[in-house]
């Protein structure tokens, strides 16, 4: 069956032409083409809408439906250059993916024919259903209206002959509904805390931007073989499988030669980005086999996160060119590394300043360490929080090992500015900070010039770690929506900076100079943090669960109650304050996300009891019937005089494994009927986390059957398949 499934595979992916589509021209010269970005604007539009467009995305200033109908019109054209027949509002409802409903350009034109029509009202507005979406309550089924909105601050693209419009989604009582509208809330929230301490340092600054560098981690797998597994065709991962004899241990993937069948969808892939304005900068092989991961240049945190949904939708497709299969699941294999989506999160000014940079003087010093501190101290103070924002069915199998951080947030600093923030502590208020930049070190070979050396090093092992211009949140898993995490990163920033202004205004009033008032403001914050969420250690020793629980920290890892982190009274505070959720959002969103986790872990409890009764079971005792006939023969030739211990012993093995399977796949059916009975959704989601304890322990024996039984005779494509093939 082994060769069966290799041949399988070799004939699916020999159909299709491996090679990448060839690019004629320089990226330069096609990166945006199916983007209406400033270019096209300028070239589409006439001088004053042009005008009143970038006002409304650069300053905020609202648009008319005026302008919105010459905005509409100069799109129409250019679109209908390029092939586009129909028009979508592209929105990211609570689903983690994105939505989109196709309608045609076109119109009756009063004459008994048609004619491509758009305006300003259908660019601006259109109603999907509000109730078939998760909604938390909101909508009930029979309150279906709802709206989608036009973003124009994220640029309209096409999609294939369609032209995707991005917007923000919205209940007809006006709750958000989507991941845009709080994300865009949370960027308002955050600049307008900030740019009044930035406007002490520098009165030229006007707007504070949150910026945002996603990496995305995947597996690919052969589309052949996706198809012989239903556990991969459902859930997204394998639900049994057991070790590969080879994995990851050599580390000779990470980083290796890019197979040439992956390098040619990895072609096509980047230029399908590029097209659609994604600047996809880097690609690479990850840790584990047939683990790979790009990354864009950084961007605007609004932009940014809908080229990382872009891309997501894109990559399907791609790969399906190549018959392969992506899979985006945090863990589709037990014991090698799962997949994140690492989050570079930073601040910047309009005057291109980095806020979590370290300035060119004293003062740019002193600025970077007010930023750096209030964004360490809003992530000890919603410690619990962060972590919610990151958890999830699939991403709970993934933190805690194999690369992935721990599900303890903590931040990571370095021994340079670990060092700088204790020795502020010691120093008079009114002392220049120093910070000292990169250094030169040589390798002991004259032809190799020096390596500059950052301030800080790497740690694998923090879920939030300063890498010296930015931090890195790691934690994310790689199917969710970024904006999940930067809502709650911006918020808590914003409510820390609010109060951190408040509180060197009282300094200020007192009429301390001002270097003096800032420290004497950063300094009780700088105690209180450096040996609390400071951690520059192993996150993945024991000791350190004990030491950060010790410390206040959260440590708890049930996924349903970490979601309750969202109602807690300060949380309920910090989205209240800076007006990017109102409680009945909250609440909303908290039943949604109960609800995504029960379902998941209910619809994978059931694939897997089947797969246990239709699929392994049968195998088992298939083999076990065939070691029984060789025993039978051989009692014939040779009678009772001993022999054949190796079948005895595994038909033995055998007949306990399977009854042990029988025994689980009934205990896991029970606790499945009992968390189905639960109402509500808190209690449910506690259920299923039971549920998921229970698949588990269903899982053992089964590994361990296929470690015993016939390769031609188990029916499922094994990890030394799935994984090495390419």
């Amino acid at each position: 069956m082994s060769v069966n499934r290799l041949d399988l595979v070799r004939s699916s992916f020999e159909k299709k032409a491996l090679e990448s589509e060839p690019l004629h021209k320089k990226v330069s010269e096609i990166f945006g083409e199916l983007v209406f970005d400033r270019p096209k604007m300028r070239k589409y539009l006439d001088a004053d809408t042009y005008s009143r467009l970038l006002d409304c995305v650069d300053n905020g200033q609202p648009l008319d439906r005026k302008t919105a109908d010459s905005v509409a019109r100069g799109m129409k054209e250019w679109a209908l250059e390029h092939g586009v027949t129909h028009v979508t509002h592209w929105f990211q409802p609570l689903t983690e993916g994105t939505a989109e409903k196709h309608e045609t350009l076109i119109d009756y034109d009063g004459k008994g024919g048609v004619i491509e029509r758009f305006d300003g009202s259908s660019l601006v507005q259109q109603e999907p259903d509000a109730s078939s979406f998760p909604n938390g309550g909101i909508r009930a089924t029979f309150e279906a209206r709802g709206y989608t909105a036009w973003d124009p601050t994220s640029p309209v693209f096409i999609q294939e002959d369609t032209l995707c419009i991005p917007t923000i989604f919205v209940s007809y009582t006006g709750e958000a509904l989507d991941y845009k509208t709080p994300l865009k809330r949370s960027i308002k929230a955050v600049c307008d805390a900030a740019l009044p301490i930035c406007q002490l340092f520098d009165p030229k600054v006007h707007k504070v931007y949150s910026y945002l560098g996603w990496e995305q981690e995947y597996f690919l797998v052969d589309e052949a073989l996706f198809a012989t597994r239903s556990d991969l065709m459902i859930t997204g991962r394998t639900l049994f499988g057991h070790m590969s004899s080879k994995s990851q241990q050599l580390d000779d993937h990470y980083f290796g030669a890019i197979p040439s069948r992956v390098a040619a969808f990895m072609r096509d892939l980047e230029n399908a980005a590029f097209r659609l304005g994604i600047p996809v900068k880097t690609r690479h092989n990850e840790a584990a086999p047939n683990q790979f991961e790009l990354a864009p240049i950084y961007g605007e945190a609004n932009l940014a996160n809908d080229q990382n949904q872009m891309l997501m939708n894109l990559i399907g497709k791609i790969a399906r060119k190549h018959s392969f299969v992506v899979l985006l699941h945090e863990k589709p294999f037990a014991g090698i590394n799962g997949s994140g989506k690492h989050n570079n999160w930073s601040l910047g000014t309009d005057t291109g300043v980095g806020l979590l940079a370290p300035g060119k003087d004293a003062r740019g010093n002193l600025q970077f360490i007010v930023f750096l501190v209030n964004v360490l101290a809003a992530v000890q103070k919603h410690n619990a929080l962060m972590k919610a924002s990151i958890v999830s069915a699939g991403n709970e199998h993934r933190l805690g090992g194999n690369e992935a951080p721990p599900a303890i947030v903590s931040a990571f600093l370095g021994r340079t500015m670990t060092e700088v923030l204790r020795k502020l502590l010691e120093l008079p208020s009114g002392t220049p900070v120093e910070i000292a930049g990169k250094k030169g070190k040589g390798v002991g070979l004259v032809e190799i010039p020096e390596i500059l050396l950052d301030n800080t090093d790497r740690n694998r092992t923090s879920p939030f770690a300063f890498t010296g211009n930015r931090f890195e949140f790691r934690a994310v898993g790689s199917s969710a929506n970024c904006a999940g995490a930067l809502i709650v990163l911006n918020s808590a920033v914003a409510e820390q900076l609010l109060d951190y202004k408040a509180a060197l205004d009282s300094e200020l009033a007192g009429g301390k100079p001002f270097n003096e008032a800032v420290m004497d403001t950063l300094k009780p914050l700088i105690a209180s943090i450096i040996d609390v969420v400071c951690f520059d250690g192993n996150g993945y020793s024991e000791e350190w669960v004990v030491e950060a629980a010790r410390r206040g920290l959260d440590v708890n890892r049930c996924v349903p109650q970490l979601i309750d982190a969202y109602l807690s009274p300060a949380s309920v505070e910090l989205f209240s304050r800076t007006g990017v959720f109102s409680r009945r959002e909250l609440e909303a969103r908290n039943d949604v996300k109960w609800d995504t986790y029960s379902k998941k872990v209910h619809i994978e409890s059931m694939v897997m009891t089947r797969m246990a009764i239709n699929h392994i079971i049968p195998a088992a005792l298939e083999y076990k019937s065939h070691l029984l006939g060789i025993l039978k023969d051989s009692m014939k030739v040779f009678g009772n005089i001993g022999g054949c211990e190796f079948e005895r012993g595994t038909v033995v093995e055998i007949e306990a494994l399977v009854e042990d399977v029988r025994t689980k796949v009934a205990a896991l059916q029970s606790a499945l009927a009992a968390a189905s009975a639960e109402e509500d959704a808190f209690a449910k989601a506690m259920a299923y986390s039971g549920v998921a304890s229970d698949m588990l322990q269903l899982r053992k024996p089964i590994d361990r059957l296929e470690e015993l039984v016939d390769n031609r005779i188990w029916p499922l494509p094994k990890y030394r398949e799935l994984l090495f093939i390419s």
